[in-house]
């Protein structure tokens, strides 16, 4: 494992720096730190797909999608 941290590009840093403040800001807990960020990956989702839904197909030239309601 200690040579892949040595072959690591300076976005695996960061990558590596955000990950231990998720779970610093989770008191240590790692199943709280990803609990979290799957709550705030779901909300960030909705936010795509609200904003999504709101942008004309003319705007987009037909890059974004309609999106799909489910449930």
């Amino acid at each position: 494992m200690a040579e892949a941290a040595e072959t690591l590009s300076p976005e695996g840093s960061a990558l590596d720096l955000a990950t231990d403040q998720a779970v610093e800001a989770c008191d240590g807990d790692a199943w709280a730190a990803v609990r979290a960020l799957l709550v705030a990956n779901a909300a960030l989702e909705e936010e795509v797909a609200r904003l999504s839904a709101r942008v004309s197909t003319g705007y987009a030239r037909g890059r974004v999608r309609p999106a799909t309601r489910s449930g």
